[in-house]
């Protein structure tokens, strides 16, 4: 599977996928902020700031400041492949980030979604 086509996509187009996504199901942006930013180490206004710069979503998570180590606690299938079994480190964190948007919206509770 050639996954350029993903990583070479605008991360604010992205990220406004993933907020619609949520809201649709009656989550907030914020919540959705709290969650990239968990997974990222990026901060509110760094998030605020990559829409007006607009890296690729491989950008995004080459540059993340601070992957969280309890992203490998993500469990799952996103898109009919289980997210821990994903060989491709990259596209790993791009489906660990998908995982956890679809347990938002869902409407799994902010402490379970963050492995707290």
């Amino acid at each position: 599977m050639d996954h350029n086509k993903v990583y070479q996509m605008d991360f604010s187009k992205i990220y406004q996928l993933l907020v619609n996504k949520a809201t649709k199901k009656g989550r907030a942006k914020e919540e959705v902020d709290e969650v990239i930013c968990w997974l990222t180490g990026y901060t509110q206004a760094d998030l605020s700031q990559m829409m007006e710069n607009t890296p690729t979503y491989a950008e995004f998570f080459q540059n993340a400041p601070s992957l969280n180590e309890n992203r490998r606690l993500i469990k799952g299938v996103v898109c009919g492949i289980r997210v821990e079994d994903i060989k491709e480190p990259l596209m790993q964190e791009i489906r660990y980030l998908d995982k956890l948007i679809d347990e938002l919206a869902k409407g799994k509770s902010m402490e379970k979604i963050l492995r707290s």
